[in-house]
């Protein structure tokens, strides 16, 4: 492990966890690579910055946030949703660090820049936080849904902010995405990804889970569910919370293999899991970037599953080179700065006690992956009357969820199913579930433990 971050930034520390023995002639190589920033994050707006004109972007380097809150016609029922929207923006606004450029947009079947308007944005201060909640007052509901739209105003208000470091975006809906085409909405998101990072917020239960988490995994950013409207405004602001903390943006994890060797795919698994495989993008010969979005003080652990050339018993190769990327600072060069990096190995050998055990990470992780997939299926099952097949899927998940000690997970699925046994995940389907339980489940499947570290 080496580390090659300056003294003044963020530091980044690489750690891989496998099991590099192979049999003879053994190709697949597994392992978990954890990657740690710490030193960044933590700051806080302390009001010591100017209150910033309106249209000017923030110093490069600084952050960008736009808030997207759906305004259709849909919000106004009941009309608390409205009203508890407008709150937690205001608190978000509110939670904004001086000097971050920032702009709200009113999203319906169309997209409007309600402020600070004209294609510009803000840059936050005393002033601009006052003009800003005067002009939430003024949001009313009425309208259709085309998330798509509201995504590409906010890319193109990013646009303007050329050497911001973070740019962030937080996107609050109530309700299906039902005035665009699916393949529009999947273009929009294919525009912004790496243009921005975006997290995804339903509120009530009428909004489709896939909408909302497919917005968040396509811009690397975190959904989630708030049921109950009151709950936006203490959401909002810790959302708002965390895109302040970040320090560092578009970070890649960079994968190097020898000649022979092909990476067969690359999934965060914590926090969460997401899969990052066909995000990858040419960075030199035999090496490929993967992309991360920004980062804070925080720990994130990623799978890798390498395939190499064939070998005899006593020979090792380095399989892959597992780097933390970052573009370099204005006026350093063009090149990216290597934040950090570990290395996976693979070494034959015929001892087969060594070569058939699973490195307790790598294990802890396939199986955080399968429990998703558990409850994502369990659930689909459920919805479409096939009962007995979501018995055992969602058995199998409160069994993956006790095993692995993930009790956030185990207490959302005793919402949807009586659990019997829950090291044989033996359950029965409760007769009834709350559309909020249900969609909470989903919408939090992806969400992970960490491994306990001896």
């Amino acid at each position: 492990m080496a580390n090659f971050a300056k003294p003044s930034a963020p530091r980044f520390d690489v750690e891989v966890y496998q099991n590099e023995y192979l049999p003879e002639g053994g190709r697949d190589v597994s392992a978990i690579v954890t990657v740690t920033s710490t030193g960044g994050g933590s700051v806080t707006r302390t009001g010591a910055g100017g209150a910033g004109a309106a249209g000017t972007a923030g110093p490069a380097g600084g952050s960008a946030v736009v808030i997207m809150v759906d305004c259709s016609g849909s919000m106004d029922y009941p009309p608390e949703k409205m009203r508890n929207a407008r709150e937690a923006t205001a608190a978000a606004v509110d939670t904004l660090r001086d000097g971050t450029s920032f702009a709200v947009v009113a999203g319906t079947h169309v997209a409007r820049d309600v402020y600070p308007g004209g294609g510009r944005l803000a840059v936050a201060g005393p002033e601009t936080r006052a003009a800003a909640k005067e002009a939430l007052r003024r949001l009313s509901a009425g309208g259709g849904t085309a998330i798509g739209t509201w995504l590409r105003l906010a890319e193109s208000l990013f646009a303007g902010t050329d050497g911001t470091a973070i740019r962030h975006g937080i996107l609050l809906t109530d309700g299906r995405n039902e005035h665009e085409t699916p393949e529009a909405l999947a273009a929009a998101l294919e525009h912004c990804a790496g243009r921005f990072t975006c997290d995804a917020r339903g509120v009530g239960t009428d909004w489709e889970v896939k909408e909302v988490t497919g917005i968040a995994e396509a811009l690397l950013g975190r959904a989630d569910i708030v049921a109950d409207p009151a709950g936006l405004r203490a959401d909002f602001t810790a959302m708002m919370a965390r895109a302040m903390d970040k320090e560092v943006g578009d970070v890649a994890l960079r994968l190097w293999t020898p000649v022979g060797a092909e990476v067969l795919f690359v999934k965060q698994v914590a926090p969460s899991v997401v899969d990052l495989t066909d995000r990858r993008t040419e960075a030199g010969p035999r090496a490929g970037d993967y992309p991360t979005g920004s980062w804070g003080d925080e720990s994130r652990d990623y799978h890798v599953g390498v395939r190499v050339p064939g070998a005899g018993i006593g020979q090792e190769m380095l399989a892959a080179r597992a780097s933390l990327v970052a573009p370099a600072p204005a006026g350093e060069g063009a090149g990216p700065v290597v934040l950090s990096q570990g290395l996976v190995r693979a070494v034959w050998t015929d001892d087969l006690a060594a070569s058939t055990a699973m490195n307790p990470q790598v294990a802890h992780y396939t199986g955080q992956a399968e429990l998703a997939r558990a409850i994502q299926q369990g659930l689909e099952a459920r919805k479409s009357g096939d009962f007995d097949g979501a018995t055992a899927k969602l058995g199998r998940a409160v069994q993956l969820a006790s095993a692995s000690g993930n009790e956030d997970t185990a207490k959302l699925l005793a919402k949807v199913v009586d659990v019997v046994d829950a090291a044989t995940g033996t359950v029965r389907l409760k007769a009834k579930v709350t559309d909020a339980d249900e969609m909470t489940l989903e919408t939090r499947s992806t969400q992970t433990v960490r491994v306990k570290k001896s």
